[in-house]
């Protein structure tokens, strides 16, 4: 299918401001009279506030403001998070607050604070803190739930029962922080007992319910501004931040401002949920699979945040990824002494799919099979899992399913296999590294995966003709660095038959643009991308009936070509500022619900990895890098391939070198930094090879499907899978550090000495 805007690499809407320093981020917001707020945390992973004295910090001639829990507003941000909280429960655990006049007399101001506590005992690892005698963390109890996440899909135990040979294994995935070059940043003023706050947010709407519950005002009495995002990653609006600035600011009677420091932002922001992760595979000896069982223990830290949907997201991969008819997940989440855990890009399907795609590698090599092979005869297909489909024929379709008997809309999988192992060249290196010898060793490895597409919650966008002939879209969606202000402008402009530059946005601010969901779960192209089609489906419409008025014209005769209202034969024609200058300014809304309720909307993809693995130091270094991503029709290539990307070399330090390190000891973040949380640098960056399925997905919008967080997911496996391609050890604990490897190597040469690399 052949299109004018849809399909080509415009320029991001946003990077003119970006380039040139005028894009204002939350930290660029400066007001008159602005106070800068410091925050005093917590030296316990787990203590009780008996008293705080503030007496002497109050007499300070430049503090204007001091928050603690005794004159904290009493609501709450989420539900196990009160503004602040009289026990604290990770070593940097928020205490009190102070507003001053600079953020140096703020930090100063926090020495003079005096805090009485009770210690209390804690615990830092998710399986102690599952024991009978482990100190509770919240009073429900440690296991989020009171037991675990159950779903199933036929009958595991009948699967094994079938299965000629059984493969169990076991994994574990690190804290990983997202390590954005912005820290979070919240700006608050009150106008008299009207708040506006603007930061760091990927959902306006969405935060401005939680200021109103936290300071339990009304919420038409707060506006949230989304400035420009120095990079998402899906974490910054899930802590006290905005809250404890609109607190002081209003005890001060004037703006404050809180922005973390690089050190804050490691241990209070929000990090990528450390997971054990148990897979059994049951199979018969042609290779079918007979039934799969995959078992996550999530460690969710001091609290909830959006820890469920984390867990969820982990099993989906062993629940569909594979075509079996008996598969089981169980989901533990729990609640440690440790740093809070929260979304961050992908959520839990990086550590699920590096467990079940090791996993998948040992069985194919049990059964003598190329892993490809394997892959190419088990994968989920278009047809979907087996089964009896259980939504009511009327109700959408969960993009996170269980049961069977569902097709997917679109399911380019295969291809993606195809396509990828091709570029890499899978089967003769496969055979050349089986003949390799001296002390570097090269290997590819493969790792697939299935994410969700892209259909998310009910959205609104309105589209509007301008008095100058141009057409804004506007919606209460962000761009969190996907780039979605620059797709939906080229949809709505594909639409109406306008050039991309005659469409602009308006995102963003909670007072004047429609209710819209948080920009998560790769959704907000999708579905406020379909919202604003539908708008702009309607205003031209009212364009061409408005010119067919003033031309004389039939508006069956009329379409809009390069801007134009025009006839078939361009012997009538008026321009869009003709139309509005007739009209004034026209605006039409649109109210959806993203979905189908026929088909599975997902994402698929094929990530194929070559790594040379140094057997003298350990170091691994990535030569050669394929992600073939089935993301059904791509909206702005440019944009695409930025993100696959982006989204490889942020998980290469989740594989090899990144972890958040808590001292079990003292529970204290022992890296905390750039300089100690090793993150991979543009020297370690292979040669990245972007490859997209030829698919169109009839139910997404111009054909397109989910693509913002399916980079991050298969990177890992990938890697790891290469690395025992290479050397013969399989590493299950990440990230693969070279101490890891050579341990590795070393229990290899005492198994089998004559084994030796």
């Amino acid at each position: 299918m052949s299109y004018k805007v849809v399909g080509k690499s415009v320029p991001r809407y946003d990077l003119p401001e970006k380039l040139t320093g005028e894009a204002r981020y939350a930290g660029d917001i400066r007001l008159p009279g602005m106070l800068h707020a410091k925050v005093l945390r917590s030296p316990h992973p787990h203590a009780r506030i008996l008293s705080i004295d503030t007496s002497d910090v109050e007499a300070l001639p430049d503090v204007h403001a001091v928050l603690t829990p005794f004159n904290a507003p009493a609501g709450r941000v989420a539900p196990d998070l009160p503004v602040l909280d009289t026990t604290v429960r990770f070593v940097g655990d928020e205490v009190a607050a102070v507003a001053a006049d600079t953020e140096d007399a703020a930090q100063e101001a926090l020495a003079s604070i005096e805090v009485e506590y009770e210690v209390l005992p804690f615990v830092t690892e998710p399986r102690e803190a599952l024991k009978s005698y482990a100190p509770a963390v919240h009073p429900e109890g440690n296991l989020i739930g009171g037991g675990p996440m159950v779903l199933r899909r036929g009958d595991v135990e009948e699967g094994f029962a079938e299965a000629d040979l059984i493969v169990e294994e076991s994994f574990t995935t690190p804290a990983h922080a997202g390590a954005a070059l912005e820290p979070r940043v919240a700006v608050a003023a009150w106008d008299g007992d009207k708040l506006t706050v603007w930061k760091s947010s990927r959902g306006v709407h969405a935060d401005k319910l939680s200021l109103a519950s936290a300071l339990q005002v009304s919420p038409d009495d707060v506006r949230v501004v989304g400035p420009t995002m120095g990079a998402g990653y899906g974490n910054k609006d899930e802590t006290r931040l905005a809250a404890i600035a609109a607190a002081l600011a209003r005890s001060a009677g004037r703006p404050v401002k809180l922005e973390l420091t690089r050190e804050e932002e490691f241990v209070a922001g929000r990090k990528r949920h450390a997971t054990e992760t148990t897979v059994r595979v049951g199979v018969k000896n042609d290779g079918s699979i007979t039934a799969i069982h995959t078992t996550t223990l999530m460690d969710t830290g001091a609290y909830l945040s959006s820890g469920p949907g984390v867990v969820r997201r982990a099993g989906q991969g062993g629940l569909y990824l594979y075509r079996c008819a008996n598969v089981q997940y169980d989901g533990y989440l729990v609640y440690t002494n440790q740093p809070s855990a929260g979304s961050y890009r992908a959520l839990g399907a990086p550590q699920g799919h590096f467990a079940l795609e090791s996993t998948m590698e040992k069985v194919a090599e049990a059964l003598g099979m190329d892993s490809l092979e394997f892959r190419m005869k088990n994968h989920v297909g278009p047809e979907g899992q087996p089964g009896e489909r259980i939504t009511p024929a009327d109700e959408i379709i969960d993009t996170q399913p269980v049961e069977g008997g569902v097709p997917f809309s679109s399911n380019g999988l295969r291809q993606c296999l195809e396509l990828g192992a091709k570029a890499i060249r899978w089967q003769d290196k496969r055979r050349r590294n089986a003949n390799q010898s001296g002390t570097r060793r090269r290997g590819v490895g493969m790792g697939m995966f299935i994410y969700r597409g892209g259909p998310g919650s009910p959205t609104n966008a309105w589209t509007t003709l301008n008095e100058d002939g141009t057409v804004r879209v506007t919606a209460g969606t962000m761009d969190v660095g996907e780039g979605n202000s620059t797709a939906i402008p080229q949809m709505v402009a594909e639409e109406l038959g306008l050039a991309y530059e005659d469409v602009k946005v308006l995102f963003g601010d909670s007072e004047v643009t429609p209710e819209a969901p948080i920009t998560s779960g790769s959704t907000a192209t999708f579905s406020t991308g379909q919202a604003a089609i539908d708008a702009a489906r309607e205003l031209k419409s009212k364009i061409l009936a408005a010119a067919s008025e003033g031309l004389g014209v039939p508006a069956d005769g009329l379409d809009i070509i390069n801007g134009l209202v025009q006839t078939e034969d361009g012997s009538a024609s008026m321009t869009l500022a003709e139309v509005a200058a007739r009209t004034g300014p026209i605006r039409t809304e649109s109210s959806i619900t993203p979905g189908s309720t026929d088909y599975i909307v997902n994402s698929f993809g094929a990530h194929f990895a070559e790594v040379e693995v140094d057997t003298i130091t350990g170091n691994v270094d990535v030569i050669h890098y394929v992600a073939a991503h089935d993301s059904g029709n791509i909206i702005n290539p440019q944009l695409a391939i930025n993100q696959v990307e982006g989204g490889v070399s942020q998980m290469l330090g989740f594989a090899l070198t990144e972890q958040m390190l808590t001292d079990p000891a003292s529970g204290a973040t022992l890296n905390g930094s750039f300089l100690e949380h090793k993150g991979a640098t543009i020297h370690e960056f292979p040669n990245i090879e972007v490859i997209f399925a030829d698919i169109y997905d009839p139910v997404g919008p111009f054909g397109m499907k989910a693509l913002g967080e399916p980079p991050n997911i298969a990177v890992a496996p990938a890697i790891i899978n290469a690395i025992y391609d290479a050397i013969g050890v399989r590493i299950h604990d990440l990230p693969a550090t070279p101490d890891k490897i050579l341990d590795a190597l070393a229990r290899k040469e005492q198994e089998d000495p004559e084994d030796k690399i």
